[in-house]
């Protein structure tokens, strides 16, 4: 059995979130396409599959606003596994036609596995036996400290049509005891389904990740920094969030302007009250903590910046850019961490406004962490820390993210924008700093950060591909059309894990031993 590598040994991965495999349905999942996956992997030498959070989105099908930051995404649960199981039949889990191939369809693919979960769930209360049902118990027990809040404030959205829990009746919006042991009986039902369609991700997904851990490849994931305000987290803790007293917020999080938007990011987010979250032990951080280290080996804490210092705007602003800095809980809150959960496998995601303050925390936590090449390529006076000849060893170091454009799209702008503008030749400094001449851009900036000295290379699946930005994941700060890029059928071939296998090999990133297979 191949090891897991660490962040500090000497190694490459891929970027590429679930929901971007293949297949024949409308997203992809935790199906066959995730598995070759693992095996394109581990025969090109890669040890690191990252993906962006897991939990089930809320409005805009962002997987960064999520109706739970501790529970599974239903969209990602195979359905032939159901069938395998006995809770669903061939016929019910054919999937529906795609109208593409390249793009997730969201709505479609709510609609199909919303219908058949439910359906499996019906067949589960009436067929199944002792064992099945021990088994769910357990599930059930062992994620307590989520489970029951979570199942029950979906309940909930489906009893109140998918209105926000904050227009709910008085009594259950302000969670008044009583009235809740009493839709917990009404809803015994419903609640029952939502913890057996988490079982059925649980499951899923904990199958993956120990063939992967068998492939030798480990598992990054995110830990977005805030919650959604329509989520089973805000809804069970408003103790520890700053919001009026209809549950609506006064303040909400952000980021000021900045290279990716020149209004800044307003997220909408309710943030923290520290304060009230440090009395209560961060029981919040602690289990959604918990929850993560059970699904991955590595946690990328997404918006490091904000445990030094966060951006808070008011609920009624237009975009972010009124907004104020106000101090977050800094290092007490790792060590609390420290001391409650042991030493985390973290990656500190410092891309921003970094301060000398945040540069010391994260020095100080010994935290790797992150570089993205497309900022160092963008500066044209060669001192950009974002440059392969200045990153740091502890490091984990990009082409570019989910939120930056593709390799092939940035190169595209940038020599577009010299011709049309006439300034000056950025493109040539770009090659001459890379090396580039006669080999794809995509290729020179994937080089480029294997052969730098940073323990840890990673490239977007699109940037191994050569895509343009019609492959982009994310805009941010646009609502729409985001997060629906998907993988072609066979795109990832042998020739390419052949390719970026000897890239791995000659720069010292391979693992000595590869369980490379013959039919990758």
């Amino acid at each position: 059995m191949s090891r897991v590598p660490t962040l500090h040994e000497r190694a490459a991965g891929v970027l590429l979130h679930v929901t971007s495999l293949p297949g024949t349905g409308p997203t992809g999942e935790l199906g066959a396409e995730a598995y070759a996956f693992v095996d394109f992997l581990a025969a090109a030498g890669q040890r690191w599959w990252q993906v962006l959070p897991l939990h089930p989105p809320a409005a805009g099908d962002s997987p960064y606003t999520a109706d739970s930051i501790m529970a599974g995404n239903p969209l990602l649960i195979d359905l032939t596994a159901l069938v395998r199981d006995g809770w669903l039949t061939e016929a019910e889990a054919a999937p529906p036609a795609q109208r593409r191939a390249d793009a997730c369809d969201f709505p479609a693919a709510r609609r199909f596995k919303t219908a058949r979960l439910r359906r499996a769930h019906q067949r589960f209360r009436s067929e199944a036996g002792r064992r099945e049902r021990h088994a769910l118990a357990r599930f059930c027990q062992a994620h307590a400290a989520w489970l029951g809040d979570y199942a029950l404030f979906k309940a909930l959205k489906e009893r109140f049509r998918g209105k926000p829990w904050t227009e709910w009746p008085p009594a259950v919006r302000t969670r008044r005891e009583r009235t809740l042991e009493a839709l917990r009986e009404t809803l015994a039902v419903p609640i029952e389904r939502h913890c057996f369609v988490q079982w059925q991700f649980h499951q899923q997904w904990q199958a993956l990740k120990r063939y992967a851990e068998r492939q030798g490849v480990g598992l990054i994931g995110d830990v977005p920094i805030y919650p959604a305000l329509d989520s089973a987290d805000v809804w069970a803790n408003q103790a520890v969030f700053h919001l009026d007293a209809q549950g609506r917020p006064k303040v909400v999080a952000g980021v000021p302007p900045d290279d990716y938007s020149a209004t800044g990011q307003l997220w909408g987010n309710p943030v923290y009250r520290w304060d009230a979250m440090r009395r209560r032990g961060y029981r919040l951080w602690m289990q959604r903590l918990q929850a993560a280290l059970e699904q991955l080996h590595v946690l990328r804490l997404d918006h490091f910046i904000g445990f030094v210092r966060y951006w808070e705007v008011s609920a009624k602003a237009r975009d972010a850019r009124g907004g104020r800095f106000r101090q977050g809980p800094g290092e007490a809150f790792f060590r609390a961490v420290e001391g409650t959960l042991g030493r985390l496998p973290f990656i500190a995601e410092d891309l921003g406004l970094v301060t000398p303050a945040v540069t010391a925390l994260r020095e100080r936590l010994a935290m790797p962490g992150m570089r993205v090449l497309q900022f160092g390529l963008g500066n044209s006076t060669g001192d950009s820390d974002n440059l392969p000849h200045r990153f740091p060893e502890a490091s984990v170091v990009y082409t570019g993210t989910h939120d930056n454009e593709t390799a092939q799209g940035w190169w595209r702008r940038v020599t577009g924008t010299r011709r049309r503008r006439g300034q000056g030749d950025q493109a040539a400094i770009v090659q001459a700093y890379l090396g580039a001449d006669g080999q794809p851009v995509h290729w020179a900036m994937i080089r480029a950060v294997y052969q730098s000295v940073a323990h840890v290379a990673m490239v977007p699946a699109q940037d191994l591909l050569g895509l343009g930005n019609g492959a982009r994941m994310n805009r941010p700060g646009v609502a729409r059309g985001n997060w629906r890029w998907r993988l072609s059928p066979g795109a990832l071939d042998r020739a390419l894990a052949e390719d970026l296998f000897r890239l791995t090999a000659a720069t010292g990133r391979a693992p000595r031993r590869t369980n490379r297979r013959k039919d990758a």
